[in-house]
């Protein structure tokens, strides 16, 4: 199928969409990558008279790495993430995850913004965000506002973005120590049947620190705060890692679907974290 008709926008600044999408209200939807809204466009399952087209607006691009903050913008691509040596040394849990999607078609398109502002539970890099406690920078009419990646995500599909508003980059510390992206996925391309983000601070063979963050098992991502608590203290043995299993089941609520049933779902959820926490312990 083809799209309805609408009228495409290609605005220079962001003050310049900002200035559309307030002139049309609802009738207008901005576009990044156009991996999500494309596909939902062909199937009539979107429809809008005004497309906000993002990619000539060069201030929603680059990736600064500077006295220990990285900041990503908006329309930063997949391929970009793997092709910054600076990020890659700052924060190298986003290369290795950004390896795993999809496929190097869709890395040279899919933007940092468009992925972590759609939405879509089964996206990598809001679980990643929430792992890294990264903060969101928005603009709209009112200005700019800043918003924690860990609040941002309130129900499939639903963020706390406004709809006059743009999502413009991303920041967030460097982060410290071992870290590790472990995802599972029926085939190249497909979004994950269960991912997990962790990164592991180590300090005299004990945990100091953990952060973990799953995909896919819920109608947002999960910032699975017990789990990581329960490897703090620990030498991440066999029953501080099966601890922070326990506590991550308790937090993720997966569905059955073409993926796989519900218990399904959580056995692979379980054997993830456990992998990503060994691989983040080995390398912290």
């Amino acid at each position: 199928m083809i799209p309805g008709s609408f009228t495409y926008h290609r605005p220079a600044s962001v003050k310049d969409a900002l200035g559309i999408l307030a002139e049309h209200g609802d009738e207008a939807r901005v576009i990044a990558g156009g991996h999500s809204l494309v596909p939902m466009m062909k199937l009539r399952m979107a429809a809008l008279d005004h497309l906000v087209d993002l990619q000539g607006i060069s201030e929603l691009r680059g990736i600064s790495v500077s006295g220990g903050t990285v900041r990503i913008g908006a329309m930063v691509t997949q391929a970009e993430l793997l092709a910054s040596a600076d990020l890659k040394a700052a924060a190298p849990i986003l290369h290795e995850a950004a390896e795993q999607i999809a496929d190097p078609q869709v890395r040279y398109m899919g933007t940092v913004g468009g992925n972590i502002a759609n939405g879509d539970p089964g996206n990598d890099m809001p679980g990643l965000m929430q792992c890294l406690d990264a903060t969101y920078e928005l603009e709209g009419p009112s200005g700019k506002r800043d918003v924690n990646a860990r609040e941002f995500y309130e129900a499939a599909y639903m963020t706390a973005r406004e709809d006059d508003e743009i999502l413009v980059a991303a920041r967030f510390d460097a982060p410290k120590g071992g870290y590790a992206y472990v995802k599972q996925k029926r085939k190249i391309g497909d979004y994950a049947t269960a991912a997990a983000a962790v990164q592991i601070v180590k300090d005299g063979g004990v945990c100091k620190s953990a952060s973990i963050a799953m995909t896919n098992l819920a109608d947002t991502p999960i910032f699975a705060e017990a789990a990581g608590v329960a490897l703090v203290g620990t030498a991440v043995d066999v029953a501080a890692v099966k601890a922070a299993v326990a506590a991550m089941q308790e937090a993720i609520e997966p569905v059955s679907d073409n993926r796989g049933p519900i218990d399904f779902k959580r056995h692979v959820a379980g054997a993830i974290l456990a992998h990503a926490i060994a691989r983040a312990w080995a390398r912290a």
